[in-house]
């Protein structure tokens, strides 16, 4: 079925087929920790979460209800449909992953420029983006002086992502974002005090978001938005933008492929490496390191894909809790063979 109401959110004819017989499509577009909303053919509703044994929706996500309980309080959800993307990162306690957001085209980093922006942040979150299958766009806020950003230095340091200059307040920039966004879901992550929601209020033509200030001292900011929802953009494009609170660290939950994503320009000078497995350090024949040497390419960003990948090789053996275990007894058992010194 086509369920015109839910067009504008997303749904597509193709999904029919995996919704279970005689339930209806949702998808969700707002989750605070306590509860869910979702929006279904009748409109927007509280679900209830599936037990322990499902898998836990996140914003962004399309499920299934149930048709025949149009009046229950909380439609229970009976399962989450395949999932296109997933943005994801590392949980705070190391083991395993949180979901931030599901099915999305496009992820917008924000930075702001009264802050320095930090190449690593930036590098970690495309290498989410390219993990979940979206493409990551840099969206630089508070440029009210273009004159004070060397936008083609950004564009270098950042090679094949798109870098967009904005001042949400003025109204610069902002459609030139609305047009990333046009006809595609968008999920907004940056920094708190980055001006996300003040960006989310001026795409949208109305005050969705509450926005606060910043400290004078280093330009942070609190969290004004504490929950992931999703909007739907006005205009004939339409599109959806998921807001989300601010990120204080963005542990990567990625593969290697994706960090190797992120760095385009490592990535075609490694073609022409010695060695098909080089891992660009000392081999010999290393086209990578011979690009550094010869000053086309930044160490930085080789020392920067050099460190995203050890980190991803940790995350992928902590995601597993029962070889984290392992591995760690494996370190006890050898820390306790090292004799003490005297």
């Amino acid at each position: 079925m086509t369920y015109p109401t839910l067009l504008p959110y997303g749904w597509s004819v193709d999904r029919s087929d995996q919704l279970p017989p005689g339930a209806v499509p949702a998808r969700i577009v707002r989750d605070d920790g306590a509860a869910l909303l979702g929006v279904t053919p009748s409109g927007v509703r509280v679900l209830r979460a599936p037990g322990p044994s499902g898998l836990a929706p996140t914003v962004g996500d399309w499920v299934a209800v149930r048709a025949s309980e149009p009046d229950a309080d909380r439609l229970p959800v009976l399962e989450v449909l395949p999932r296109r993307s997933l943005l994801r990162r590392q949980s705070a306690d190391g083991v395993g992953e949180q979901a931030l957001a599901a099915n999305v085209d496009v992820v917008l980093i924000a930075c702001g420029i009264d802050r320095p922006v930090r190449a690593g942040r930036i590098q970690r979150v495309a290498v989410q983006a390219w993990d979940s299958g979206a493409i990551p766009v840099l969206v630089l806020t508070k440029v009210t002086d273009p004159g004070v950003l060397d936008l083609p230095s950004v564009e270098l340091d950042h090679p094949g992502i798109q870098v967009l200059a904005t001042a949400a307040l003025e109204g610069v920039g902002v459609d030139a974002v609305r047009e990333v966004v046009s006809g595609r879901t968008a999920v907004l992550v940056g920094e708190s005090g980055a001006g996300k929601s003040t960006l989310v209020n001026a795409l949208l033509g109305r005050e969705v978001a509450a926005t606060g200030a910043v400290r004078g001292g280093d330009a942070k900011g609190r969290h004004t938005t504490t929950s992931r929802q999703l909007h739907l953009l006005p205009g004939p494009g339409g599109g959806s933008l998921i807001d989300s609170p601010g990120i204080r660290s963005v542990g990567l939950a990625s593969g290697s492929d994706s960090i190797d994503a992120a760095f385009p320009d490592i990535e075609v000078l490694a073609a022409d490496c010695r060695f098909s497995d080089c891992a660009h350090a000392s081999e010999p024949g290393c086209a990578v390191q011979r690009a550094v040497d010869e000053g086309q390419l930044d160490l930085g960003r080789v020392d920067s894909w050099h460190r995203l990948r050890r980190e991803a090789a940790n995350a992928a053996l902590r995601a597993t809790p029962h070889e984290f275990r392992a591995v760690a007894r494996r370190f006890g058992r050898r820390a306790r063979q090292v004799p003490k010194r005297r």
